[in-house]
């Protein structure tokens, strides 16, 4: 049996974090889905196809892991996709409140899909994708937390923008 895993995220953008999760968590199973959630409730910067265009491009070469978009319920995503886990990366102890309680929600919602909680690496617990989006708008330098090509796209983005 395939063991197959969901990482579900808004990647907006995708950032050194993620792809040191999404690269751990594909050691662990068969195949990783990074499932990019389309319509997040937090307003995005990054269309979906940018986002999913972005976080492709992080992982080729990858052979397991896969990037898709998904509406709707994470669990229902991933049972449509065969999946017997949902992976999380945990940062600061905020991140596992959080998580605790996602997870027991997805547990009463699907019995049969785990989660599993991956610590971040202490080299980007700092990283997230607003601290991410903040330090380019203000033209600050972001090099060091994600890759060059989503360094080069918060580029364009911000190109014209003047901090009031």
């Amino acid at each position: 049996m395939k063991r197959i895993a969901v990482y579900p995220a808004s990647l907006d953008p995708i950032h050194n974090g993620h792809i040191d999760i999404a690269i751990r968590a594909s050691k662990i199973f068969d195949e990783l889905i990074l499932a990019i959630y389309s319509t997040p409730k937090k307003n995005v910067m990054f269309s979906l196809e940018e986002r999913v265009e972005l976080a492709q491009i992080c992982f080729q070469g990858y052979n397991n892991i896969k990037v898709a978009h998904y509406t709707g319920l994470t669990v229902s995503y991933a049972r449509s996709v065969g999946a017997m886990a949902l992976v999380r990366g945990l940062r600061v102890f905020g991140d596992f409140e959080f998580e605790f309680r996602m997870g027991m929600a997805n547990k009463k919602l699907a019995p049969d899909i785990e989660t599993v909680a991956i610590l971040a690496d202490e080299k980007f617990m700092y990283i997230s994708s607003s601290t991410v989006r903040e330090i380019a708008e203000l033209g600050g330098d972001v090099s060091q937390m994600v890759s060059a090509h989503v360094n080069e796209a918060l580029k364009r983005r911000f190109a014209s923008y003047e901090p009031k």
